[in-house]
């Protein structure tokens, strides 16, 4: 019988493992470069020495610790796998329910910053939520993973376990990267208990038909062309993972600049590089660059799809230099589109906001979106 209990967490790495990263750190082998190439070929040797040199000097993995278990933190068994979890209820007895979903190279770090305003809005008729906040099977602490098979449609029904596990009737599921595949998905098989579903991108890309592309508006082709751009120049993290993850993961758990570098290629380079390295710090500690990037090959052999688009009340908040989501596409995989927001660089004189972690570099703009869509479903 399965162990279902939920047991109290706290994130305490031993000073070994630190000591350890700071001698590794020391002795990094540098690989050649090529004068004056910057990144043409890929991850640069100046940033990612500007990165080592910060992870050596100045950032304090212990104040990321102490920002974890500022919050209530769980760990249960679900399908076989150990699954990490903050859950951070609202004092506010009409609060809702939400469980957010983050992806890789992110981690449940992404959503710190949106815990406090989400769960004690200070502005008493604005929407409270109780927020359940897990680490993605094989990521952080909830990994590594012991069993194959840990695919986008395998976490949504264990996230389904989970929130039931914990006794909320009805919820909406919130995700960002991976996470806006998975939270479709689990409006899809948990139809009676997911109020909606909020997501920063929608993966949905042309089927082939060539009907599809006629009177495809000026913005439609730009994505289309960003979308090419990135296929061309920035794809080659997917290839690697969907085909031959654990080849790879022998660089990244060996070497801490490796990992650094791999994984900050898919971090802006706008973002603090605390941010940065609070997150592959995590995949370091927790030993889970293997069984991360493991999500990639499930998903690419997980067999066909669903066919039939997701009902769900669904809304996308589109955020400037991410993924640019299509609305004909996106409106044949999912039926019950109801709000989507694309925002421009600048939102009501609060300056930049575009990025992939809207969570940490738009905070206010995706709360409000959140607050907005799920009041709207009341």
């Amino acid at each position: 019988m399965s162990d279902t209990a939920i047991r109290p967490f706290r994130v305490e790495i031993p000073q070994t493992a630190l000591d350890d990263l700071a001698d590794r750190l020391g002795r990094t082998v540098w690989p050649a470069d090529l004068p004056g190439a910057g990144d043409s070929y890929g991850m640069s040797t100046d940033r990612v020495r500007a990165l080592v040199d910060h992870w050596r000097g100045e950032f304090d993995w212990r104040a990321v610790e102490a920002r974890l278990n500022a919050h209530p933190q769980f760990v249960t068994e679900i399908d076989g796998e150990r699954i990490h979890f903050l859950h951070v209820r609202s004092s506010r007895p009409d609060a809702t329910a939400l469980v957010l979903t983050h992806g890789w190279p992110g981690s449940v770090l992404e959503y710190l910053d949106v815990i406090a305003p989400l769960t004690e809005p200070t502005d008493p008729d604005a929407p409270a939520f109780h927020l359940v906040i897990p680490s993605l099977p094989g990521y952080g602490f909830s990994g590594p993973t012991r069993n194959a098979g840990w695919n986008r449609f395998r976490t949504a029904r264990a996230w389904a376990e989970l929130m039931n596990r914990l006794g909320y009737d009805s919820y909406g599921a919130v995700g960002n990267d991976a996470g806006s595949m998975i939270a479709p998905e689990l409006g899809r098989i948990a139809p009676e208990r997911v109020l909606g579903v909020h997501v920063t991108q929608l993966f949905s890309f042309p089927s082939g038909d060539p009907a599809e592309f006629a009177g495809l508006s000026e913005a439609d082709q730009a994505a289309l062309g960003h979308l090419q751009w990135f296929y061309e120049n920035k794809f080659s993290f997917n290839q690697v993972h969907s085909q031959q993850p654990q080849t790879l993961a022998f660089a990244l758990a060996d070497s801490p600049v490796g990992l650094l570098a791999w994984n900050a290629q898919l971090f802006d380079e706008g973002l603090d590089a605390d941010f940065v390295l609070a997150n592959v710090a995590l995949y370091w500690f927790t030993g889970t660059a293997a069984s991360a990037i493991r999500l990639y090959w499930e998903d690419a052999h997980a067999g066909e799809p669903p066919t039939a688009p997701t009902t769900a009340p669904t809304a996308l908040a589109m955020f400037p230099g991410d993924f640019q989501s299509i609305r004909r596409f996106a409106e044949r995989d999912h039926a019950n589109i109801v709000r989507w927001t694309a925002y421009e660089a600048d939102v009501e004189g609060r300056g930049d906001v575009g990025g992939h972690y809207a969570a940490h570099q738009a905070t206010d703009v995706l709360v409000t979106d959140i607050r907005e869509f799920f009041a709207s479903l009341r």
